[in-house]
């Protein structure tokens, strides 16, 4: 056995007993419109928002912002790609994307973030190699808070999930904001009912 195979057989052998999680209590949450919560926070956090009655309407606005060659992968059926990509893409394939679009399950209006998982995202580097990261959500899946994602059957049943609310951002300790430092460059949130 290789040194990789054994050192992950005694890390999977090491593993603590499943436990339940926690229950979170509901707290109460702020008056108001959800989606106008959501695009506040959103747009504090450094993203965008869009509206759109279809997905050649996505299209014709990331051609018209970025040009008419803009390489795009996309896992959203509503929009097409220039990049066909399915489970079986090789994840370091998308290093040269431009534009990654996804639809998200579900927003969270207290964050302004979407909730985003493998199934979402088919390839896991879509989410983060491209340059700009178009982001597709019904207006009808929006929940109030954090509180209320956790107790969502699809929360549980994910590999894996990311919330994801604005582009990449960092900053250095004289409070200089960088954004698209180690990720998407900019997030764009697109209305767009699902069918």
């Amino acid at each position: 056995m290789a040194s990789r195979e054994a050192f992950l057989a005694r890390v999977r052998a090491a593993q603590p007993a499943p436990q339940a999680r926690p229950e979170v209590p509901l707290f109460d949450t702020p008056p108001g419109d959800l989606r106008a919560r959501f695009a506040a926070a959103l747009t504090l956090m450094g993203g965008k928002e869009l509206e759109a009655a279809s997905g050649e309407t996505v299209l014709a606005a990331i051609r018209e912002r970025l040009g008419p060659q803009v390489s795009i992968a996309s896992a959203a059926l509503e929009v097409p790609g220039t990049r066909v990509i399915d489970a079986s893409t090789p994840p370091a394939s998308l290093e040269d994307v431009e534009v990654g679009v996804v639809r998200a399950r579900f927003g969270v209006a207290e964050t302004g973030s979407v909730w985003l998982s493998e199934r979402e995202y088919i390839v896991n580097s879509l989410g983060y190699l491209v340059q700009h990261l178009y982001v597709l959500l019904d207006p009808g899946a929006l929940v109030a808070g954090l509180q209320d994602a956790y107790r969502r059957d699809d929360f549980r049943d994910a590999r894996y999930a990311a919330l994801v609310t604005g582009p990449s951002a960092t900053a250095d300790i004289e409070g200089v904001l960088i954004q698209g430092a180690q990720g998407v460059k900019s997030l764009t949130v697109v209305w767009l009912p699902a069918h």
